[in-house]
């Protein structure tokens, strides 16, 4: 695509969460130190929350990735699981072989003996549930039954959610008042400041590969700012698209009039700040544009 033309050696505005692209901003490097503190403390639950695109999926894989040795991390994506399909999930991440038809009881006795022979070996066990506003109210009872489960010094498994702020609505219902008791660290993910977006640009550029002059004008971050809301997961889409069309004209540098047509042609970026926009032929062509700069 746009690689070759930039100088660049792979493109740098993928939306699958990447931790070699991780962006250490004064919000997300805040909510990793968090993240680290609760952890090496030996907390038991750790929330995360975010809006939709915020970075909570490359903040958790960030975070398990740095926390090192001495750990042992388990990850569920799709937490929207039942309680016993919930702790085998853990089981099968715990490395645990068990009977296809094993009962509650040994399910969790196998558990709670592999949490007891991990801690023998002086290591901590860390389950990250993503997209935790979408776990039933009676699986979190259960991860909170999880937590009892502890030595003389310390918990056998400590429990991390990330969610969208959904999750702190869920964590005020009565029937789960006591999980929420037991969050002692919480963080909520912010999107990136006027400057931070730049900084953030500027870093994913030089992850990929550039090493040229300011490939993104001056305006060209203004309108990008203004058009994702400082939202990352929406900045990637519309940077990337950006670069697109700047190939496609066979520029050098991203300008606003890039961003602008990015922005008509992405749904989020358009809600934010060009309802109008829906109504005219502006639209067509914008997406024409993109679609000839895709093919060239």
């Amino acid at each position: 695509m746009y690689a070759a033309h930039f100088g660049l050696r792979e493109l740098p505005f993928g939306i699958t969460p990447d931790t070699s692209f991780f962006f250490g901003s004064p919000r997300s490097q805040e909510a990793l130190n968090t993240l680290l503190v609760a952890a090496r403390s030996g907390e038991g639950f750790i929330k995360i929350t975010g809006e939709v695109g915020t970075g909570k999926t490359l903040l958790c894989r960030k975070f398990m990735a740095t926390l090192g040795d001495g750990f042992v991390t388990a990850y569920i994506p799709n937490p929207y699981l039942e309680p016993r399909t919930l702790m085998l999930a853990l089981a099968d991440e715990l490395e645990l072989v068990l009977e296809r038809d094993v009962d509650q009881h040994q399910l969790l006795k196998a558990i709670n003996g592999r949490l007891l022979e991990l801690a023998r070996h002086g290591l901590q066990v860390v389950l990250c549930l993503d997209e935790a506003q979408a776990i039933p109210v009676e699986s979190l009872e259960a991860l909170r039954l999880l937590t009892n489960l502890e030595t003389e010094k310390r918990k056998l498994l400590q429990i991390v959610l990330f969610g969208q702020p959904e999750l702190n609505r869920k964590l005020e219902l009565d029937q789960i008042r006591q999980l929420a008791q037991r969050i002692t660290f919480h963080y909520h993910l912010g999107p990136l400041s006027r400057d931070d977006l730049d900084y953030y640009v500027a870093h994913r550029l030089r992850v990929a590969g550039f090493t040229g002059a300011r490939l993104f004008s001056s305006a060209a971050i203004r309108r990008l700012y203004k058009s994702s809301g400082g939202v990352p997961r929406l900045v990637n889409i519309l940077a990337h698209k950006s670069l697109m069309l700047a190939y496609g004209q066979g520029k050098q540098q991203v300008g606003g009039g890039h961003v602008t047509t990015a922005a008509i042609d992405t749904v989020g970026a358009k809600r934010r700040y060009w309802p109008w926009l829906a109504a005219s032929g502006v639209l067509a062509g914008a997406a024409a544009g993109i679609a000839w700069a895709f093919v060239r």
